[in-house]
């Protein structure tokens, strides 16, 4: 699919993978619908860009569609969209404090798995009624999961449950949208320089970085963007879990 011209929407936009998302999508002239809970952030993003901002709380069923419907309203119904909202606080099953808290476990999957679920359903009901592209795509989903989901390391159960749940839906749901020309794909990431990984300690992330194949450094977020947009262009991607990791394979622990 052709980027030049289509909607984009583009959840936790104001930030990290997601700010490089939208920066991108938007160098490739597409009309860009920013998706955060970070208000000033987003707000800036959008004007820097040229695309609009939209308060949206991913896992709330009211407030995503709220920002769908005022998406669509401004750029049209959107034929790509990019999930990159997440959080991942690391909690341990035993702790001093207590317990690894269910409310905290919930709260991770609530916005890292039910808010892509929840966004990929309102945006495929917008897309399946569009006239196919040139191409013959009617609209392109990445979701973004992470190779956590995969191998997780000490501490970051309720993530790595979370992030593995969005690898699972992606054939599933690529199986379903097939007939609506509707491709779907999630990226795994590894190590990024984003605010996730600002929040580890420079120790761990020297150890994290020991088991990085080449090159060793933290992923720039401008490279998960470029891939993005590859993925939107090159038809043949779909339903596939795609790591952009550099090689590494996580060790049992980091911190």
């Amino acid at each position: 699919m052709h980027i030049d011209g289509v909607a984009a929407v583009v959840t936790g936009g104001s930030s990290g993978l997601g700010a490089a998302t939208c920066r991108e999508l938007a160098g490739a002239s597409a009309r860009v619908a920013v998706f955060d809970v970070n208000e000033d952030a987003g707000a800036a993003l959008a004007e820097e860009i040229g695309g609009v901002f939209l308060h949206c709380d991913v896992g709330d069923e009211a407030s995503a569609i709220t920002a769908f419907e005022e998406a669509e309203s401004r750029h049209g119904a959107a034929r790509i969209l990019v999930n990159c909202a997440g959080i991942g606080p690391m909690a341990r099953l035993f702790r001093k404090s207590g317990l690894h808290s269910i409310e905290l476990f919930e709260q991770i999957l609530r916005v890292n798995t039910t808010g892509t679920f929840n966004c990929v359903r309102l945006a495929a009901a917008g897309m399946k009624d569009l006239a196919p592209t040139e191409s013959g795509d009617r609209g392109v989903i990445v979701n973004t999961a992470s190779v956590a989901g995969l191998e997780g390391n000490l501490g970051v159960v309720a993530y790595a449950a979370s992030k593995a749940a969005v690898a699972g839906m992606t054939l599933p749901l690529a199986r379903e949208l097939a007939e609506h020309d509707i491709r779907v794909v999630t990226i795994a990431p590894g190590a990024f320089d984003t605010p996730m990984y600002g929040a580890i300690n420079e120790a761990a992330t020297e150890r994290m970085l020991a088991d990085v194949l080449s090159p060793k450094r933290l992923g720039r977020p401008q490279e998960y963007a470029k891939f993005v947009c590859h993925i939107v262009d090159n038809q043949m991607l779909n339903g596939e879990i795609i790591r952009l990791d550099a090689g590494i394979r996580m060790a049992a622990r980091y911190a």
